[in-house]
């Protein structure tokens, strides 16, 4: 813009592109999608079936493949992440060996539909420009999931070549995930199951979650044995790691005691919060229980759960006595949590995820994202319509939270890519995708038109570690389009082979998110990463340019 190259009325068109919308909408589905916990759902029986590598690395990678064909393949990835370190920390089979498969599946299976990556929504967009029609949402099938195949089948023999002796990076939030928390869930009235005994409702816990005693109309059980007949109305005592109580929780179909209290709001628009603390020396909170110190009463707020080491609940969560160095959970409401951090002495840990109690609408996210998938699918809506209504349904719905709406939405990401658009477009109004093309016609004329798909999707991987694959499709798809059309041939294929290069940065850790995601979990150094990738790399660019061109024909 300030050479004059971009106009300055044209220097925000990014921002209401529907590429930005798209992406945007996306993002905030596909963290609805993580919440509602169908995906541990279905995962808790095929879990303990997983003893070695041998089994753990095709179905975890299976896994997320398929997930990242119907959401963002990185947020495929954190969804199935804990699942994978839990069957790792369980089997002590080494992390290393499951990250990085996962993160290159999940990068195959956003090959496969029009939102499963970012490559794909901005070529289709680039297509609209060029030709006057996008890619529908499944155009990239064919192609996708033979590569996905393909990739499948080596991953579950390949992941060999990568190190066993990695060692994770153990984060804050990793070490403060092993404190195991004390908490009191009850059976709803009209709770779904009816009834089940204590070792029924033990193994939703998958052997994480301690049912320390059983609360029956006033009457205490401790460890109440595995035949014990659990009703609706009885109350759980139940311990475990933050973590594994979420999933039990939800599982179990259970409401935390203290969680079915409305906590007061100053506004309608404001938004719950949960945050762990630590009491102080000085704590007016030492020596108390819950129900004496009236933290409801005094500032509306919830205690949820209780973490002390050698602490085990034997009674109701509001008479246990709290002292200091405990580690508490507690909820309210944005503007009352820190008036009341600061009056009870308490020190906030660090921020992180805490979803004790927060897992919703199990399966409404999945409904929404498959209705918006099928009418894009129909040609019915446009995509950006489609998936800004589900992102409003979704949130309508109470799927998500508006402030984590607003979380889900990756800042950096989407300003990079509004701001790239005007960039692209002027890359093409200005004769520079000409000018480039040019130079490439005279390298890949007489040559069989494979070599010059080979060629772009080889500049199209080479490029995207250093920019971002999204950057990249901004930059080399007008000029793999203009090469075509210089070279007479159909523009589609270009465009595609664009697509599977910026989806397949197998070779460092910094080009795909996927990849930034698992470096510091699996304990990776840069130089893993060709290990397993370099052959995957290889592989797509011998089969990618002869599957493109059997589905869309020069």
């Amino acid at each position: 813009m300030a050479i004059g190259i971009i106009p300055a009325e044209a220097a925000f068109d990014g921002f209401k592109n529907d590429v930005t919308v798209i992406i945007a909408c996306a993002l905030i589905v596909s963290a609805a999608f993580a919440r509602s916990g169908v995906i541990e759902l279905a995962m808790r029986r095929v879990m303990p079936l997983l003893k070695t590598e041998r089994s753990q690395v095709p179905v975890l990678t299976g896994a997320v493949t398929l997930l990242s064909m119907a959401t963002k393949n990185v947020g495929a990835l954190a969804i199935m992440m804990p699942v994978a370190l839990q069957v790792a920390r369980q089997t002590k089979s080494s992390p290393a060996r499951l990250l990085m498969p996962m993160a290159f599946g999940a990068m195959a299976g956003g090959m496969v539909t029009l939102v499963g990556t970012a490559p794909n929504i901005i070529v289709a967009e680039v297509r609209q420009s060029i030709v006057g029609e996008p890619f529908a949402m499944f155009d990239y099938a064919p192609v996708g999931l033979a590569l996905t195949l393909i990739a499948l089948a080596f991953l579950a023999f390949g992941y060999r070549l990568l190190p066993r002796d990695r060692q994770g990076a153990t984060s804050l939030s990793a070490a403060l995930a092993a404190n195991a928390y004390a908490t009191e869930v009850r059976a709803p009235e009209g709770w779904a199951p009816g009834s089940m005994t204590v070792s029924a409702l033990g193994a939703l816990g998958d052997g994480e979650v301690k049912i320390m005693a059983l609360i029956r109309s006033g009457k205490r059980r401790l460890n109440p044995r595995g035949n014990v007949v659990v009703k609706a109305g009885d109350a759980l005592l139940i311990e475990g790691e933050q973590q594994a109580l979420e999933g039990f929780v939800s599982r179990a179909q259970m409401n935390l005691i203290r969680d079915d209290r409305p906590v007061p709001m100053a506004t309608a628009s404001e938004e719950i919060a949960i945050v762990e603390a630590v009491i102080g020396r000085n704590s007016p909170l030492q020596g108390q229980s819950v129900r004496s110190s009236d933290l409801y009463g005094q500032h509306g707020i919830n205690l949820l759960g209780v973490s002390r080491s050698g602490f085990q609940l034997t009674q109701h969560l509001r008479t246990a006595k709290l002292a200091p160095g405990d580690i508490i959970l507690l909820q309210g409401a944005e503007q009352a949590l820190p008036v009341a951090l600061k009056a009870l002495d308490l020190l906030p840990l660090a921020e992180r995820q805490v979803q004790l109690g927060s897992v919703r609408r199990r399966f409404m996210p999945a409904v929404v994202l498959a209705c918006a998938m099928t009418l894009v699918g129909l040609g019915l809506v446009p995509v950006a319509v489609a998936f800004f209504g589900a992102a409003v349904v979704i949130v309508a719905l109470g799927g998500l939270k508006m402030r984590e709406a607003y979380a889900a939405l990756d800042g950096p990401l989407l300003v990079l890519i509004a701001a790239l658009i005007p960039v692209s477009d002027a890359i093409q109004s200005t004769g520079g995708s000409d000018l480039i093309a040019g130079l490439l016609r005279h390298v890949f004329t007489g040559l069989p038109g494979i070599v010059a798909i080979t060629g772009v999707m080889l500049a199209s991987m080479a490029v995207t570690p250093f920019l971002n694959n999204a950057a990249t499709v901004l930059i080399v798809a007008p000029i793999g389009a203009t090469l075509a059309k210089q070279l007479g041939y159909n523009p589609d294929p270009f465009l595609m082979a664009v697509a599977v290069g910026a989806a397949c940065d197998f070779l460092t850790p910094i080009g795909h998110q996927c990849n930034t995601l698992v470096m510091g979990p699996g304990g990776y150094k840069f130089s893993d990463y060709p290990r397993l990738g370099a052959p995957l790399s290889a592989l797509v660019l011998v089969t990618g340019p002869s599957l493109i061109l059997l589905f869309w024909p020069l």
